[in-house]
């Protein structure tokens, strides 16, 4: 099929803009292809340090044999539910590495925060720049240099561009990223969300609502929406840096260990295909294809901010105009919560990525011609994965693991198009984020959620310095009433842009008591956020004396989504000499104190704007 015209035409404009940046990224890259593997580099005293732990069999393999070692790095621990299953991997990984007559080491942690504990509280201030910190710390890790390859080893929202932006560091390492899966599906999100609605009204108390959200979040795995953590499994089939097909497989299924066992041998290679480095493989048209899939799929608005940066990092340049561009003409092919009522498992039960991949391939919207981690390119994650029907008997204690065959099936027609839906026949026409121009600044807005007599909403505005405050009007019911929230000092610079998932109830209580009310701020919303139109991560921020800090309290504001346009409507005289207001002192001040926060003062005050990624590190 040939590639849409406008998929070329954005590809071939990144191309362009990245020319000077990626070609010094690729030149740094083949010059750590050329040298020797570590053991045989280092000196001898670095390579006593660097195995002097391992057991005398590895120590001989990959010091006198000169057998590849492999890095993991790990975002386990036992608190959050998506990285619990992580710790039995190292172990799965290093057993494979031997029969393989290879070595692994765990080479190092990054932390795993979640945004589900930290909704609403300081610590979510913490929670985009540990982004940033995570991807050094999987520099830290790697820069022991004594790795032939490297396992990723992390699913959740910051945690998977973190260990992406680390890794491309160390471009010149094969990479395969590993996951482990969603939870299997509790109270429907959609029971959840009406809790929660109900719990804004007071019309429920706290055990109720503890009791539902217990219910939804059960067990080890992922949340089961569509939210941030589950659209990086999808852009991450989409660029090839899984084994195929293993984004949206259970922890407990039989084929997840087996699927862990074959992230190793892929790293490894084999005679006939080499794993090739992560540099070369992330490529322009491989973030294309990520971006096309997050289109496709109604994705989360955060990777907006995340792939902006994770292409930064292999020398690519993206902005939202790219995006914008490809929104316009990449359908929609899937509804899953929030875009719809289904969660991943019945997406993956439906076909999942591997139906959504082939549809925009067989369409023309997805680049064929990429690297990937494996050999059969990117029509090989067009298909599941499972075991064979006449594999071995689990061994049994103090047996030796007998390798286990995986196969992998095509996917078939959908099998519920109310959750995906062929090209020819798409949800919508066209995908589900939009920018927004004016002058309110740039913003963007995920619109697949939003009922289409939502997309246009024209209000007077009330101005909230903080999410609590507006929380507080809600419970005061000042609110009942056709109205634009804006919210402002909640960007990168202000104050960590934390998400504002917390807003999403007491404005759809609003928006189904038939009021036209819409959020515009400099911060984030939830990968969960959905039916109330959110104007959100508005560049330039008001603490960088955006726009936002000379909108007052009555100012009628304009968001329409079908035109791209978001604008205050203040005569553009009065606008353009009216003064900004400055960001209070005490909101300031507060924002640098406890739980953490203070150390991550430096972070705030060098963070770029969200449309160049939020980066302080990059």
């Amino acid at each position: 099929m040939k590639l849409h015209a406008t998929v070329a035409a954005v590809t071939q404009r990144i191309i362009e803009r990245s020319q000077p940046t990626r070609s010094a990224y690729l030149a740094q890259v083949q010059a750590a292809l050329q040298r020797p593997l570590g053991a045989q580099r280092l000196g001898c005293a670095n390579v006593a340090h660097a195995f002097a732990a391992m057991p005398g069999n590895d120590k001989l393999r990959v010091v006198a044999e000169k057998a590849p070692n492999i890095g993991i790095v790990s975002a386990y621990n036992d608190m959050l539910s998506a990285h619990a299953p992580l710790q039995r991997y190292p172990d799965l990984i290093k057993d494979e590495a031997r029969l393989r007559g290879a070595t692994a080491q765990v080479a190092g942690g990054v932390p795993a925060m979640c945004d589900g504990v930290t909704q609403g509280t300081p610590g979510m201030e913490l929670s985009l720049f540990s982004r940033d910190v995570i991807a050094m710390a999987t520099a830290v890790a790697l820069s022991h240099d004594v790795f032939a390859g490297a396992l990723m080893l992390g699913v959740c929202d910051k945690i998977v561009p973190g260990l992406l932006i680390g890794a491309l560091q160390f471009g010149h390492l094969p990479t395969v990223f590993v996951p482990a899966g969603p939870m299997t599906s509790g109270l429907s999100n959609g029971e959840k969300s009406k809790v929660r609605e109900q719990a804004a009204q007071g019309l429920v108390g706290r055990p109720e609502l503890l009791a539902a959200e217990s219910a939804a979040y059960h067990s080890a795995g992922t949340c089961t929406f569509y939210g941030t953590a589950n659209s990086n499994q999808m852009l991450l089939e989409a660029m090839g840096l899984h084994v195929p097909g293993t984004a949206f497989i259970n922890p407990g299924a039989d084929v997840r260990d087996e699927l862990t066992r074959e992230a190793l041998r892929t790293v490894l290679g084999s005679a006939a295909y080499k794993c090739p480095p992560i540099g070369l493989l992330v490529d322009e048209r491989c973030i294309v294809n990520a971006m096309v899939a997050l289109l496709a799929t109604g994705g989360s608005t955060n990777h907006l901010i995340h792939w902006v940066a994770v292409a930064r990092a292999a020398g690519i340049v993206i902005d939202w105009d790219d995006f914008s561009a490809l929104s316009d003409v990449v359908p929609l092919l899937s509804r899953v919560y929030p875009n719809g009522s289904a969660d991943v498992n019945q997406f993956q039960a439906a076909g999942g990525p591997g139906f959504v991949i082939r549809e925009l391939l067989d369409a023309g919207f997805m680049h064929a011609d990429v690297l990937t981690v494996r050999q059969g390119g990117l029509r090989e994650y067009t298909a599941v994965p499972t075991l064979a029907t006449d594999r071995p008997a689990a061994p049994r204690k103090n047996e030796q693991y007998k390798p286990t065959a995986l196969v992998w099936q095509a996917i078939g027609a959908s099998k519920n198009e109310a959750v995906v839906r062929p090209a020819s026949a798409p949800f919508s026409a066209s995908g589900g984020l939009k920018l927004l121009t004016g002058n309110l600044g740039r913003s963007v807005i995920k619109i697949s959620a939003v009922p289409d007599d939502r997309h246009v909403i024209e209000a007077p505005c009330r101005v909230f310095d903080s999410q609590e405050a507006l929380h507080q009007a809600f419970a005061a019911d000042e609110l009942n009433r056709d109205l634009i929230c804006v919210v402002r000092w909640q960007g990168p610079q202000a104050n960590g842009m934390p998400e504002l998932h917390k807003l999403t109830p007491p404005l759809a209580v609003l928006q189904g008591k038939g009021f036209r009310v819409a959020l515009v701020t400099d911060g984030r919303m939830s990968g969960a956020s959905g039916k109330v139109p959110a104007a959100i991560h508005v560049s330039p921020e008001a603490a960088a004396g955006g726009p936002l800090a000379k909108v007052r309290d009555g100012d009628v504001i304009r968001l329409d989504a079908n035109t791209g346009s978001l604008r205050v409507l203040v005569p553009e005289f009065d606008w353009a000499i009216r003064e900004a207001n400055a960001m209070p002192k005490d909101l300031r001040a507060a924002n640098a104190v406890g739980m953490g926060r203070g150390l991550f003062t430096a972070m705030r005050r060098h963070a770029s704007s969200a449309e160049t990624g939020a980066c302080s590190c990059l």
